[in-house]
């Protein structure tokens, strides 16, 4: 089930919400979030659901015996590693063990190792990075152990966040799972979240992913030598604007189910922390990376790059551990070398801009911006691609190099079509929108028209949002969740 589904719009979210504001206590209400969102994350994947129950039990289980032998550091030090070893070789199994048989095979030439075929189950690389914070935290001391394991399988996998995140750290929830309360006004700010949100993706992401394969391939996950003679006769024209359509799909899919999650969340009195901040507005890498996906940044950052040193042991180890955390970003997003390269390529960029030009990068103003687009840009032909063959077909495309058209026909009546929409998109991946809102709602505090306006906006503006993308989804075969298969 997702957000964008009108299974989720017209009955579990009502459902959900009417079951859970008709009773007053706490633990009632967190068990009815508890069992909806084993029903959510069942609802495509039944089976799974033991895995992500099994996994939130033993870091339950790994997190008490942190606690109980604080003192004995030994102890708790194998604890700790047993709860790493558990949840990493459980991605590892379901996500990576084909890569790793596959690379083995081929680095040998023979079948030496097979590996039986695996489904990946939904947010297993959200939730074990979740429950593996949690048992940190405790052996760090930063949080007691949880006593009720409901709670923690609640943390895990409550539906607002658990299969596409933001990463919430139990720190962040842990007193509002005992202890939270609703007004009026979070629950109107969630609901305008949300379909903010939903607008987002249903009207904006879903549309720039139609265009993007039409311009390009229609599924990248599928390639063949059919879709590789496909992409090499496409004129560069169209495998630009194809790549600037799946730039802004990406962010605006990604960000657009974080504002859902969040808005989820503040309606029931949860708060969940920003995942987005306009990254296409940075001026570095480094910037980016601090405003894109910032909880699975952070997790890297607290949880891989300080533990190994961070910046503490000399320059050339500095460089050492980025080039660790920026692999296993890169890998965490996928089983192929396309991801583990496009980790890579930021990290480059990131000790670049540190050791190199940094100092006269922040010295320019327009120039960083379009420096910062054009990293990002062409980082997203290697991210989208799993097959290398074809990043070097889309790459060599783009500058006439696979003996194609600078455009055609079909490419400038199509793109000359959609100028508005793209416009509408690159406005919409700007705080544009939120500066306005701010300014009304500082000009209503002096009352007035401007209040009148602001209050009617309040009201109409989710509503409408929420009309106009149930209409857009009604029919539309095209609805994918792109962070879903990472």
């Amino acid at each position: 089930m997702v957000f964008s589904s009108l299974i989720f719009l017209l009955a579990f979210l009502p459902l959900n919400l009417i079951c859970y504001f008709f009773v007053d206590s706490i633990k009632a209400r967190n068990a009815i979030l508890l069992v909806f969102s084993l029903i959510f994350y069942a609802w495509g994947e039944p089976v799974f659901v033991l895995v992500l129950i099994g996994m939130s039990f033993f870091c339950w289980l790994f997190s008490l015996f942190v606690e109980k032998n604080a003192e004995n550091n030994s102890v708790k030090k194998l604890f700790m590693a047993f709860a790493v070893v558990f949840c990493i070789g459980s991605i590892g199994f379901f996500k990576y063990g084909s890569f790793v048989t596959d690379n083995i095979n081929s680095l040998f030439g023979s079948n030496i190792l097979s590996f039986p075929e695996t489904t990946l189950p939904i947010g297993i690389s959200f939730y074990t990075f979740q429950l593996l914070t949690y048992v940190a935290d405790v052996y760090r001391g930063e949080v007691p152990a949880q006593k009720k394991f409901s709670r923690v399988l609640l943390y895990a996998g409550l539906f607002h966040q658990c299969i596409a995140g933001p990463i919430v750290r139990y720190g962040d929830i842990e007193n509002e799972l005992t202890e939270r309360s609703t007004n009026l006004s979070s629950i109107s700010s969630g609901f305008t979240r949300f379909c903010c949100g939903l607008a987002k993706k249903a009207v904006l992401a879903n549309a720039c992913g139609a265009a993007s394969d039409v311009l390009m391939v229609a599924d990248s996950s599928v390639l063949d030598a059919a879709a590789l003679s496909v992409l090499q006769g496409r004129s560069a024209l169209t495998l630009w604007a194809g790549m600037a359509f799946y730039m802004l799909q990406i962010y605006l899919d990604f960000s657009a189910y974080s504002d859902m999650a969040i808005g989820l969340g503040l309606a029931c009195g949860l708060h969940y922390k920003e995942n987005f901040d306009y990254p296409y507005i940075s001026s570095s890498v480094t910037e980016f990376w601090r405003r894109w996906h910032i909880s699975l940044g952070s997790f890297f950052r607290d949880y891989v790059y300080i533990p190994l040193g961070g910046n503490r042991k000399g320059k050339g180890r500095q460089i050492l551990n980025l080039a660790i955390v920026w692999a296993l970003t890169g890998l965490w997003h996928g089983a192929s070398w396309n991801f583990v390269l496009w980790g890579l390529y930021y990290f480059v960029f990131l000790v670049l801009e540190k050791f190199v030009f940094g100092k006269y990068l922040a010295k320019t103003r327009i120039i960083k911006h379009i420096y910062l687009l054009a990293v990002v840009y062409f980082g997203w032909v290697l991210f989208r691609f799993t097959d290398l063959s074809f990043v070097e077909t889309v790459l060599k495309g783009m500058f006439c190099l696979n003996g194609n058209p600078f455009s055609s026909f079909e490419s400038t009546s199509f793109i000359s079509n959609y100028v508005l929409f793209l416009i509408i998109c690159i406005f919409a991946c700007t705080p544009l929108v939120k500066n306005i809102s701010s300014a009304l709602n500082r000009r209503a505090e002096n009352g007035g028209a401007v209040l009148y306006i602001v209050r009617a906006l309040d009201i109409a503006l989710p509503v409408c949002l929420l009309l106009i993308s149930a209409l857009s989804l009604i029919g539309d075969s095209y609805n994918p969740f792109l962070y879903f298969r990472f």
